[in-house]
């Protein structure tokens, strides 16, 4: 039996097991074919989260699946920057996708980056001195986010260093992710 015998035979088969092993090798083909297209167009393997809160409304949505560009293939454009002639997500600047104080394995946080401090500049108007150089954030929803993340919770009295981001936010699909937070985090 040839080569191309033995295909047709797999392809065609309506054995059980040879059926499953042909399903198991379609997901498996167009997982790849996924990660490696997303590998080449946002430079990461997984470039897509799901939104988890409200604090990017109305622009980002609970729910909402966004894909990532990598940091080394993009540069941050800020609020401050943008206000001339660029937008993201229906405002100033870009979004961007940053790992809170740098931490591994805590979730990462998707808000608006504002503009940059330097080491010792005030992060904002008579706040205190930055620590170290990096990004002043904040989310978009205006009754759940009037402070920046430094001046809160999210990331106290620390700029998101530039080593700490992801990602900047390319686009969305709406609701999409509700199907990934339905799901427990492994």
């Amino acid at each position: 039996m040839t080569l191309k015998d033995k295909y047709k035979a797999f392809k065609e088969s309506d054995n059980f097991y040879v059926s499953l092993a042909r399903d198991i090798l379609s997901v498996f083909l167009a997982v790849l074919i996924f990660a490696s297209f997303s590998q080449i167009v946002f430079g990461m393997w997984t470039p897509m989260v799901a939104v988890e809160s409200g604090s990017m409304e109305p622009h980002m949505n609970v729910g909402d699946i966004i894909f990532i560009k990598d940091i080394d293939r993009t540069q941050i454009v800020t609020y401050a920057q943008g206000t001339d002639d660029y937008t993201s997500f229906d405002s100033y600047g870009d979004v961007i996708l940053y790992k809170p104080y740098g931490q591994e394995g805590v979730t990462p946080i998707i808000h608006r980056a504002m503009y940059y401090v330097e080491e010792g500049e005030p992060m904002w108007e008579g706040g205190p001195e930055a620590p170290h150089s990096g990004y002043i954030t904040k989310g978009d929803n205006e009754v759940t986010n009037r402070y920046y993340d430094q001046q809160g919770q999210v990331s106290y009295l620390m700029p998101v260093k530039e080593e700490w981001v992801i990602g900047v936010a390319q686009f969305k699909i709406p609701y999409l992710g509700y199907l990934r937070l339905m799901l427990p985090s492994f």
